[in-house]
């Protein structure tokens, strides 16, 4: 398609692009998440505006990839929630480690988890430190098994940037018999 006739195209489509949102929207379940399925729609249309035919009207063409970036969201946010429910279920049959290997964990942990958001610190304590199942620490913070699965993980990956932030290279090589110098100091008494 010639420069022209694709901003002719483009043009056409930005016309119409109240209509356009107001179709989403009533097919989504927030104002926010259908302006960003729009945004798709139209860097869809402009990355394959070669592939209108000439005999196609454009508002039609552009209403189906408009539909297919509808069902994309969905089948995103349904593939989403079966993940997030897996890894909740998986999360709550884990093994736990045995004594020894959590005498040989990094004791900076505790010197970290203070630099955490209350939340992610609250998530750690529940289920890592106090033992308690996913399913405790979702009704104690009143949120649901799902999100209470999310929030641990992200408190995770938090920890871990700051522990390693603070540990450095024991850090990335998993904090088996630390010896950074956050324990060292404290081991012999001095503070961190």
């Amino acid at each position: 398609m010639p420069q022209a006739a694709s901003s002719g195209v483009l043009s056409t489509l930005l016309e119409q692009r109240a209509r356009f949102l107001n179709f989403v929207e009533r097919r989504v379940d927030s104002p926010a998440v259908a302006e960003d399925i729009l945004q798709i729609a139209f860097l869809r249309a402009v990355q394959q505006h070669d592939k209108l035919r000439q005999d196609e009207s454009v508002v039609a063409w552009f209403y189906r990839i408009l539909r297919n970036a509808v069902i994309d969201h969905y089948r995103h946010q349904a593939a989403s929630g079966r993940m997030l429910e897996h890894w909740a279920r998986e999360m709550e049959i884990s093994v736990e480690p045995d004594s020894a290997t959590r005498a040989s964990v990094c004791e900076c942990i505790l010197e970290v988890l203070p630099e955490l958001k209350p939340e992610y610190q609250q998530a750690l304590r529940t289920v890592d430190l106090e033992e308690k199942s996913l399913k405790e620490f979702a009704e104690q913070a009143v949120i649901s098994p799902t999100n209470a699965g999310v929030r641990v993980h992200r408190a995770r990956q938090a920890l871990k940037k700051q522990v390693v932030k603070a540990c450095g290279a024991c850090a990335r090589h998993g904090c088996v018999d630390c010896d950074c110098a956050q324990v060292s100091r404290k081991k012999r008494g001095h503070s961190a």
